[in-house]
């Protein structure tokens, strides 16, 4: 059984997506709450821009909270002399690594850009810093450029490295050949991350396929926050993880639901009802069939008991319910649905749905099961 670990971005790319913006008591009360779901490591935020960010990042340090902190920087001295006026013990320094980014953003060659993020790194680890490398754009570069990167770079003595899906370029496919290639190039104890964009919805699949192909780390973000479509969202990573691959990581269930009904509130984005696991409506059923198979056994239509996030099944009336859900229902308020007719009340409750575009509620079909019996 495989335990994996967690870098948590959402302070960092997470406030990256457009129009998010954390004040620094929010990011002190988001930090909190990660370290309280278990999380190892929380990416804060990037100390190069500005004094305030610098100041937010310190506050959270000060919290002297059980997770490591670590910030993001380019790789420049001045960035890692930020970082060390924040307190924090580790600094997260990218390369990146792709042909096109090399030549076209920092107008290196390879050489060039191993030797640029060489001497950042060992700039940082010189001031006492913990240094990881993030491979940017690396579903782009070749794997054995990535390999060279690494293997020199671990010799000089870092043991972090982020395999980043910058654009999204990978699918879960190609996502478990190339790290499963990168691993068998790379020390066997040099740690490999994955961090994954959304922005054709793999995501997910593209971090767990990472994770069973032999990456240790999981970049994630709660909900999956972040630039264009967004990142990871270390609930589902999680759930997954475990009732999929049979897995296991050190991550608290129960936390999930409180730290995305947080970040929702703090990034004013609306969590969609049906977001997987942390959605309010995906332990919500109405489909007939399928609540007379859960009220019969519940794993006919569940992989996993909603009580694991301390959520509950909650059976909805309306269009495609059947007699055994109304039934079901009205048990609960007390109503013995035979004295008034069941497949009439039923057909009323449809009718009542389809009207109003909703889910009718028990003391509604209550109200109308009252209604018929006096008719009647």
């Amino acid at each position: 059984m495989k335990r994996i670990g967690y870098c948590d971005t959402t302070l960092r790319d997470g406030e990256q997506a457009a129009g998010v913006a954390f004040t620094a008591e929010e990011k002190r009360e988001i930090a909190k709450l990660l370290a309280q779901a278990g999380v190892e490591q929380i990416e804060v935020g990037t100390p190069a821009m500005g004094a305030d960010e610098e100041a937010a990042i310190r506050s959270i340090v000060e919290l002297e909270l059980p997770v490591v902190i670590s910030t993001w920087n380019r790789a420049l001295a001045k960035d890692l002399d930020a970082t060390l006026r924040t307190g924090a013990k580790w600094a997260h320094v990218t390369l990146p690594s792709s042909e096109l980014h090399i030549r076209d953003k920092l107008g290196l060659t390879k050489t060039g850009a191993l030797s640029l993020i060489r001497r950042a790194a060992e700039y940082g680890m010189k001031k006492g810093l913990t240094v990881s490398v993030g491979l940017e754009d690396a579903s782009r570069a070749d794997t054995s450029f990535l390999a060279q990167v690494i293997n020199t770079m671990y010799e000089d003595g870092v043991r972090r490295f982020r395999y980043a899906d910058t654009v999204s370029a990978l699918n879960p496919v190609t996502t478990g050949e190339r790290i499963r290639s990168l691993v068998d190039a790379i020390p066997t104890d040099a740690e490999l991350e994955f961090h994954g964009h959304n922005d054709f919805g793999l995501a997910t699949a593209n971090t767990l396929a990472a994770l069973s192909a032999g990456a240790a780390i999981a970049s994630t973000t709660i909900l999956g926050l972040g630039e264009r479509a967004g990142n990871a969202a270390m609930e589902e990573v999680s759930m997954a993880w475990r009732h999929l691959y049979q897995g296991c990581d050190w991550l608290q269930a129960e936390s999930f639901q409180p730290l995305a009904d947080c970040i929702s509130r703090a990034s004013g984005r609306r969590t969609p009802e049906a977001k997987p696991i942390v959605g309010s409506m995906v332990y919500a059923h109405e489909s007939g069939i399928h609540v007379d198979g859960l009220i019969k056994n519940r794993s006919v239509y569940q992989c996993f008991e909603p009580e694991e996030l301390h959520r509950e099944h909650s059976f909805l009336l309306g269009k495609h319910s059947g007699l055994h859900s109304l039934e079901h229902v009205l048990s609960l308020e007390g109503v013995n649905m035979n004295r008034v007719g069941g497949m009439n009340l039923l057909n009323c409750v449809r009718k009542e749905a389809e009207k109003l575009k909703r889910p009718i509620a028990p003391q509604e079909a209550v109200e109308l099961a009252r209604k018929l019996e006096v008719e009647n």
